[in-house]
């Protein structure tokens, strides 16, 4: 009868026809077997055929490897495949789980809505297969998560299953198992050569949906909030990884808030111009660098933490503009964590005429040698200016010291030019803005009460 059972079920797996998007095989799995059919009656020996597992989104006829392979397959039970371009308005639930194949796109004009609760995992891939969410302008995302039920984006790795908040198998270690997010949008950047438009990094130049930047500084991209973004950051190129958060050109009239990045290869958020404003930004355990800012970003960022891995970079990258428009960004009530036992751990490094305002920032737990740089005379002069300010630093251990300021090198790494900066230097003028504060005892900073959702709290991070 067992022998009856099985057979009827290899036949049942190779020969499925005419089944819709919602078909499902009847077959449950007991211990790891498949039974006779959902009444539970178990196959029970060790002739049972093996449960049927899900390669593409598709049931396969289990460790055999005989895979159904057609369009009349069923798809596996609770998974759904996306890729490419997103052509008309869709809504993912929570009841599924959603594997992005390659890169999936919304399309200019179509609305993708996220249900709180919702798992998206990314398939492995590198360069032009690396998987990746990128939200074209025009298009708009509303993923709507809660604090109870964050919406996460992580590796196909990864053993989270529906109904779950995290997996069991992956850590802040696991990085670069996937792509990441990209929300591109209208808004104005400070691009080379004044163009009001260009390709976002890692999407090939001939994929328009990569474009960003325009001249609507109030653009709409969506809504973004209470969402876990993981183990991202898979390589498109040579040094070139994408981000964990990624926004180029977003207006102001998107709304981002409680986000968190952990164990991405690169940058945890990376700002390329735009206006939006973001707030409870959390980033941990990134390659690179936390917090990102390029080509004239002149949004705020605020109540954000960036907690340092083994191998992170600098809590805060802060570049310029690189056209001709300005562009001034505000940072308010930022917390940096270090970690002494990383190569890099800087605070931060502002460069390439960094314009803006960095204001109410509390750090903690950095190795001796780490510093907040103004990388070159240009940086300084900005400084001079009045153009870039900072206020209110409060950090625990060191003192004004940490605030260096780098001579201009040729590629020998010889000075091409003496520092602009006469005495005072910027570190003597740092004692107007920091004091050294005991653990625990700051004033300023993120309220890390705001952050108890996050994955990086479950873990212990802070």
């Amino acid at each position: 009868m067992k022998k009856l059972i099985l057979s009827t079920l290899f036949v049942t797996f190779a020969f499925i026809s005419s089944c819709s998007d919602e078909a499902r095989v009847t077959s449950t799995c007991f211990n790891g077997i498949q039974d006779g059919t959902e009444t539970g009656v178990d196959c029970g020996g060790p002739d049972c055929a093996p449960c049927p597992t899900c390669d593409d989104g598709i049931q396969n006829g289990g460790e055999t490897g005989i895979d159904c392979g057609g369009p009349d397959c069923a798809p596996c039970e609770g998974l759904i495949v996306k890729s490419g371009m997103l052509t008309a308005n869709e809504k993912w639930t929570s009841n599924n789980i959603y594997q992005l194949s390659g890169k999936v796109v919304v399309d200019d004009g179509v609305t993708l809505e996220i249900e709180p609760g919702t798992i998206i995992k990314g398939q492995q891939g590198i360069g032009s297969l690396a998987s990746a969410l990128i939200v074209a302008r025009g298009g708009k995302i509303m993923a709507i998560g809660t604090a109870e039920n964050p919406i996460v984006f992580t590796s196909v790795q990864d053993n989270i299953s529906i109904g779950q908040k995290a997996g069991t198998n992956l850590s802040e270690l696991d990085q670069g198992l996937w792509g990441g997010v990209l929300i591109l949008g209208y808004a104005p950047g400070s691009f080379k050569g004044d163009v009001k438009e260009v390709q976002i990094e890692g999407i090939p130049a001939g994929d328009t949906y990569g474009l960003y930047g325009g001249e609507d500084p109030e653009d709409d991209s969506g809504v973004f909030q209470y969402v876990s973004i993981r183990h991202g950051g898979a390589l498109i190129g040579e040094g070139n990884e994408i981000n964990g958060l990624t926004l180029g050109g977003v207006g102001t009239g998107t709304v981002i808030n409680n986000v968190e990045v952990v164990a991405n290869v690169d940058d945890g958020i990376e700002y390329f111009g735009g206006t939006v404003n973001t707030e409870n930004m959390l980033v941990w355990a990134q390659g690179d660098d936390g917090l990102d800012i390029d080509q004239g970003y002149q949004g705020t960022i605020s109540n954000s933490v960036v907690i340092l891995g083994n191998s992170s970079d600098h809590g805060l990258e802060i570049d310029g503009p690189e056209g001709s428009s300005p562009g001034e960004f505000t940072l308010n009530n930022i917390t940096l964590i270090g970690n002494p036992d990383t190569p890099g751990g800087e605070y931060a490094d502002y460069r390439s005429l960094a314009m803006g305002a960095s204001n109410n920032i509390y750090a903690y737990g950095f190795k001796d040698a780490a510093d907040v740089e103004l990388d070159n005379n240009g940086v300084s002069q900005k400084f001079l200016d009045g153009k870039l300010t900072f206020s209110n630093w409060e950090i625990v251990g060191f003192d004004n010291s940490i605030f260096v300021e780098k001579v201009a090198k040729d590629d020998n790494d010889e000075p091409i030019e003496e520092k602009i900066i006469v005495n005072p230097d910027f570190t003597e003028r740092a004692a107007e803005w920091t004091t050294q504060v005991e653990l625990g005892a700051n004033t300023v900073g993120a309220d890390l009460g705001d952050f108890n959702w996050t994955y990086a709290k479950g873990k212990g991070a802070f």
